[in-house]
């Protein structure tokens, strides 16, 4: 019976010393950087985002990517437009460039207004954009306004 009780004191002890190191071994990770590991996840994005939306550069730069765009599409728009007029008085040759001019130019400004609309979708992007600029743009339209 003494040996079985000294086997069981044993083990006892055996258990509180394997628990005691683990604990101690939390311990550890905590004080030595392990929590900044656990909660980097979490820093990291509040880093990202003080680092770009917080920004003024980012603020400024994405305010000015809204104009430049829809800028894009009202120049594709006007160019559009002058060699449609062209075309009406212009020699078979050169009615030829102007159709290959004209649909490159839908081709850009189709990907300028989806540009644009994807990143007005973008909502880290969307509260920098000038409350004159449209929300999204229209593809089928003959005309954009940027401005009201």
């Amino acid at each position: 019976m003494g040996q079985l009780r000294e086997a069981a004191r044993f083990g006892a002890w055996t258990v509180s010393g394997v628990v005691g190191l683990a604990v101690l071994c939390v311990i550890g990770v905590f004080a030595f950087g392990g929590a900044g590991w656990i909660t980097a996840p979490f820093r990291g994005e509040a880093d990202k985002r003080e680092n770009t939306v917080a920004s003024g550069e980012f603020r400024q730069t994405t305010y000015e990517t809204f104009f430049d765009l829809c800028a894009a599409v009202q120049n594709a728009e006007g160019t559009i437009q002058a060699l449609q007029e062209e075309r009406k008085t212009a020699s078979q040759a050169r009615a030829t460039q102007i159709d290959q001019s004209v649909t490159a130019l839908k081709a850009t400004r189709i990907e300028s207004v989806n540009d644009y609309n994807a990143k007005a979708a973008q909502e880290h992007r969307a509260p920098f954009r000038d409350q004159d600029l449209p929300y999204r743009l229209d593809v089928g339209a003959e005309r954009t306004t940027c401005a009201h």
